[in-house]
Formats: C-alpha cells, structure tokens, sequence
C-alpha cells in the first residue's frame, strides 16, 4: 500500500510539472523565429525595396515591398517558424499572378526588434496594413490579405478590423487551444494557453470573399481544421484541396495550386498574368 502511494504521489508531481513547464513555456512551443536572413527577392530575380515600419507600441518591423505592374497588393503573413527569406517560392508565385507583394516579420523575426507574442502579431499586422493605405495610398479594396498557417489566424483578425479585397488562408489551425488539445490531449491545455488565435470564431465576423486552402496530408494541422474553418465562414467562399505536408503542400500541388489562386483572385479583381 505505501509503495502505491508513494507511486502515486510521483505520478501526480510529475503531471504538475509538466502542466508547469506547458504554461511557462507556451510560447517556444507557438513561435519559432529565426533572425538571420538567407536570401532576398533579388535572388529569384525580383525587384524590391526594404521597408521598416513601426508597430503601434514602438516595436520596429522590416519587411520587402515587391512591386509589379497591378493595381492591387497581397499583404503576405508567414507562419510561425524562420523569416521572410524562407517565402521566396510564394512571393515569386503571386508576382508571376501579376500581384505587388509586401511580407513583413513579425517582431523577433528576421530583422524586426522585439519578441513574438499573440497581441504583438496583430500589432505588427496593423502596421502593415497602415503602411500600405497611409504610406503606398493603397484603397482597402486593393489588398489581399494572404495567410499561411499562424499567418493565417493574424490575417483573419486584421479582416475582421477592415475591409479588404479578399482573405485566403492557407493550412490555418482553427485556434491555439484547439492545437493544443490535439498535442497534448492528457492535460488541461485549454484552461492553461493564453495565446488564442481564436480563427474559428473571427471568421465568422468577416465580409469578405475567402479562399480556404488546405491539404488532407497535412501532419502539423489536421485537415479538419481547414474544413471547420470554411464551413463557419459565411459566404462567398471557396475551397481550394492541396496535396503534400505542411510546410510543402503548395509545392507539391503545383499547378492545381497556383491555377487554383489565379481562379480565386480573378474573379475578385482582373490580373494580368504574366
């Protein structure tokens, strides 16, 4: 009996530590910065400008503006790991759409100051939104907003704030907890994340057209994810299937991808692709 509750009373220490080292570590397991850059757009070919613009509490952001011949502007968001020289492949794409592009770091990335953090994102994404309206005269109707998994979550919450032209998200989690439950399904994660990206609730405040994009091989976030988030969003809405992982579904998919995207954004605005 004794060796029981001794056994026991282990147990229990070591499920408090880890419910311990879960809520004061959440955010190494959501943000995966990486500070030094690896490339620029010049190395695929591209022009552009270097950009530093300021969050609403101080924090100095950089990001690239990638000119190109259209009217309208995607407002790219990456996800929660390495910086904005690891989306060439994306930024060359939605150039050769006949799209500007401007991708920013959030702060702790890249060459942004500061450290990540749930309400940090969305000031940063704010930040770039302003620049694009204040500083390019951009009109809200000429921006899409493009998110890639937690860019996802920061460009549906920056949508349900104003009105841009068109929001797609590609392999965006419906929340945090949600995720949270998935990987740790033994504790009581949703009582302990305080980072929410609550998506599966903002996208329906939004009233814009949505391209949902999201593969059934995804292994980081589950394809349902994406499903749920289409199914709650009211509409017009479309569903563009990929095909691969996570981190390679939209190279894997090729052509069906970026047919798929220049489907989607022609029917909001008219392109020419080059």
């Amino acid at each position: 009996m004794r060796t029981a509750v001794i056994l026991l009373s282990l147990a229990a220490l070591i499920y408090i530590a880890l419910i311990l080292l879960l809520f004061l570590f959440q955010k190494r397991l959501i943000f995966f910065p990486s500070s030094g850059l690896i490339a620029s757009p010049a190395d695929i070919g591209l022009k552009y400008e270097t950009v530093s613009v300021v969050a609403g509490d101080g924090v100095r952001l950089h990001g690239w503006y990638i000119p190109s011949e259209s009217d309208y502007t995607v407002l790219f968001f990456h996800g929660n790991a390495g910086n904005i020289s690891h989306r060439l492949a994306s930024i060359g794409l939605f150039h050769q759409l006949g799209l500007n592009v401007f991708i920013i770091d959030y702060r702790g990335y890249g060459q942004s100051e500061g450290s990540p953090d749930e309400q940090g994102t969305y000031l940063d994404a704010e930040a770039a939104w302003t620049y694009l309206v204040n500083e390019r005269g951009l009109a809200p109707d000429q921006i899409i907003l493009f998110g890639r998994s937690l860019g996802g979550a920061v460009a549906t919450q920056l949508a349900t704030r104003y009105q841009p032209k068109a929001l797609i998200l590609e392999s965006t989690f419906t929340s945090i907890p949600d995720m949270a439950a998935r990987q740790f399904p033994f504790l009581p994660v949703r009582l302990l994340t305080t980072s929410r990206y609550p998506t599966i609730e903002r996208i329906q405040q939004i009233d814009t057209p949505l391209l949902v994009i999201h593969s059934p091989d995804d292994e980081i976030i589950p394809y349902s994810h994406g499903r749920q988030i289409f199914e709650a969003a009211p509409e017009p809405k479309q569903f563009l299937e990929l095909q691969g992982t996570h981190n390679e579904g939209f190279l894997t998919a090729g052509d069906g991808y970026r047919e798929g995207l220049r489907g989607f954004i022609e029917q909001q605005i008219v392109v020419e692709s080059d």
